[in-house]
């Protein structure tokens, strides 16, 4: 542990609640205020979707155009602002401006951009908006970014400060209020109290069960036992969701406080954050954070002089799908292998190592410190019915702004697809997808239903983690449950038979209807259909059997699919055609004799051999041979060929 500055000192003053000035800690509190600047400051969008779209090189190109022109000015990496389809996003701050936002500035934006804003002609192509003070003279006809539908529909509490600091500087977040709730739990509080303040809270458990936490935690405080862990779930399985990697690469302090309280509420003096091996970056920026948090003495032993001690340990998953769930991943854990295990025993009676072991998602650790610091009333102030608070959800797919939002709980799909994805009719929507793989597709019929817990849960609606994936009519819907069925059929862990042998059976049975049977004998036309006539039971023995959520709820995506969009099961299973063109070995390719000039290419590429004709005469294609792969009609180049 190192000596303590006049910074770590003043770091413990404040959130002991004691008086003390220090320059770095006014400075850092002007940036994030916007309050003042003597030089320009240059910040750049540096999370995953920011380097995904290129915010490495853009960065480099701004350090480059800065000293070309001796221009002193300062470049900052922050985290994502949220709206992901906006990247790379740079912001800038002049000496006396507000400080201003643009979209999409890759590389070869940067010189046009600059040059404008240096010399007051802004590119408003780019200009996503600016944060008005009014100490500061602001921009000419630039909306205030909080006047933005994606910002101005959402309820930002976790995300209020997203994109505004560098993630990882403990600095910064104790300038914005950061661990002063942890500082108060454990200089006044006793782990029963806040055990009590979170259950009053009614805060659901954020990754999918929507179990109410406080209960959990007073169950796990009132088993005596020498040791007991805290386990944070950071292994985003679900496929479309970006939550957890964005919220830990935006707010990893916040993290690690949720993680602190909660260990101190429940008697743990060890926590794990089990994550995912691939989060590259959100594992860069949590291992900085959980060091400083070492550095400053707020993990580690007699914290802030209270006599608290506790530990966070990181632990990198393989990225199994089946350590989403709680038994699962504490095996992982533990060393052995990631497989779920029957209950009873919950975990808060014996878990990691036989002790007594509370799981939480990292989105409800997050919640934890505003709890705290302003009490369960002011938590349930948030919230339109059942559920309260705020969740959060990502965007993914057909949509016209993808990222990352935080709503108030019982908003509607529909007032979260119109103001936040940018959508203005849902007629250019077919489908929703929300829940992960074993999650639930929805028709624009159902969009009208508020996100909350109970209610999606009486609709038959899982809510999973928050991601929703979009899909238009280019999306078949059979080969979309047939796909989360595969995923399904490969992650799962094998231990119990239902799950095991029952997504083998009906990912193959989804195939046959998705696939082409020219060649069909009459008894393999009858184990299709007999199929058909078995995969609804199957789906419900499935559900009903299987040991852990993975298999319970792995028939969702068939289940919900089969009951809204039926028509398109009937379509492929007796009309053998898919409407939306997407089940290859569904199409058939005919050739225009009227259009076709000879020229024989299709027939050379073709790899089954399928076409038949002379040189500069009209060929034709032998169905019994085609194998449907669709190369002819790709190269064709007098549109000769043509699908039905």
């Amino acid at each position: 542990m190192k000596n303590l500055t006049q910074n770590d000192s003043y770091v413990k003053n404040i959130l002991l609640g004691k008086n003390g000035k220090n320059s770095l800690l006014e400075e850092t509190t002007s940036i994030l205020t916007f309050r003042k600047n003597s030089k320009p400051i240059i910040f750049i969008g540096s999370a995953t979707c920011g380097i995904v779209a290129g915010s490495l090189e853009t960065k480099l190109t701004l350090i480059e155009y800065l000293k070309e022109r001796q221009i002193d000015a300062e470049v900052v990496e922050i985290g994502c602002s949220c709206p992901c389809s906006f990247e790379p996003i740079v912001e800038v701050k002049l000496p006396g401006k507000n400080r201003i936002s643009f979209k999409n500035i890759t590389s070869d934006k940067v010189e046009a951009v600059l040059d404008g804003l240096f010399n007051n002609d802004l590119q408003f192509n780019n200009v996503i908006g600016q944060y008005f003070d009014e100490l500061h003279h602001p921009w000419e006809n630039v909306i205030n970014i909080s006047d933005l539908p994606f910002f101005s529909a959402q309820k930002r509490i976790l995300l209020k400060n997203s994109g505004l600091y560098t993630p990882e500087n403990i600095l910064q977040y104790v300038a914005t209020g950061g661990y002063k709730s942890f500082a108060k739990c454990i200089t006044q509080y006793k782990p029963q109290d806040i055990c009590n303040i979170v259950e009053e809270s009614q805060l659901e458990g954020r990754g999918g069960g929507g179990y109410q936490t406080g209960r959990k935690w007073n169950a796990a405080l009132q088993i005596a036992a020498g040791q007991k862990y805290l386990i944070c779930n950071a292994n985003e399985s679900d496929t479309g969701s970006f939550i957890v990697r964005r919220l830990i690469e935006n707010h990893p302090h916040l993290l690690i406080e949720g993680i602190a309280i909660a260990s101190f509420a429940i008697g743990a003096s060890k926590a794990y954050v089990f994550i995912r091996n691939d989060y590259n970056k959100a594992i860069e920026v949590l291992s900085k954070a959980l060091q400083q948090a070492k550095e400053y003495e707020l993990i580690g032993s007699n914290i802030l002089n209270s006599g608290t001690n506790f530990s966070i340990v990181l632990v990198q998953s393989a990225g199994a799908f089946v350590c989403g769930e709680e038994t699962a991943l504490i095996n992982s854990i533990a060393g052995k292998r990631g497989m779920p295990s029957a209950k009873p025993p919950f975990p808060v009676e014996s878990g990691l190592f036989d002790f007594p072991t509370v799981v939480n998602s990292a989105e409800t650790l997050c919640n934890i410190p505003s709890i705290i610091l302003n009490g369960p009333d002011w938590f349930k102030s948030f919230g339109k019915l059942n559920s309260f608070g705020t969740k959060l959800i990502s965007i993914a797919g057909k949509t016209k702004t993808t990222g990352f939002a935080e709503i108030e709980m019982g908003v509607s799909i529909t007032e979260v697809l119109e103001n936040i994805a940018g959508f203005e009719s849902q007629e250019e929507i077919k489908a929703l997808q929300i829940g992960g793989p074993n999650g639930s597709c929805i028709p624009p019929s159902l969009f009208s239903i508020p996100i909350d817990y109970q209610l999606m849960k009486d609709k038959e609606i899982r809510m999973g983690s928050g991601g929703i994936v979009l899909f238009d009519d280019t999306t078949c819907m059979v080969d979309l449950a047939k796909h989360y069925m595969k995923f399904i059929k490969n992650e799962s862990c094998g231990k119990c038979i239902p799950c095991r042998e029952g997504t083998r059976k009906m990912f193959e049975i989804l195939e046959n209807i998705t696939i082409s049977q020219k060649n069909e004998g009459g008894h393999e036309t009858l184990d299709r259909f007999k199929g058909v006539m078995q995969i609804e039971s199957l789906a419900n023995v499935i559900s009903d059997t299987s040991l852990c959520g993975l298999g319970k709820y792995s028939p969702n995506p068939f289940l919900s699919t089969l009951k809204w969009f039926r028509s398109e099961y009937e379509e492929h299973i007796f009309d053998r055609k898919c409407k939306a063109g997407v089940c290859q070995h569904l199409k058939s390719y005919y050739i225009h004799v009227e259009k076709c000039t000879g020229c024989n290419a299709c027939a050379v590429r073709c790899p089954a051999n399928a076409i038949l004709g002379n040189k500069l005469q009209p060929h034709f294609i032998l169905q019994e041979l085609c194998t449907s792969c669709g190369i002819c009609f790709e190269i064709c180049k007098f549109s000769s060929i043509s699908i039905q």
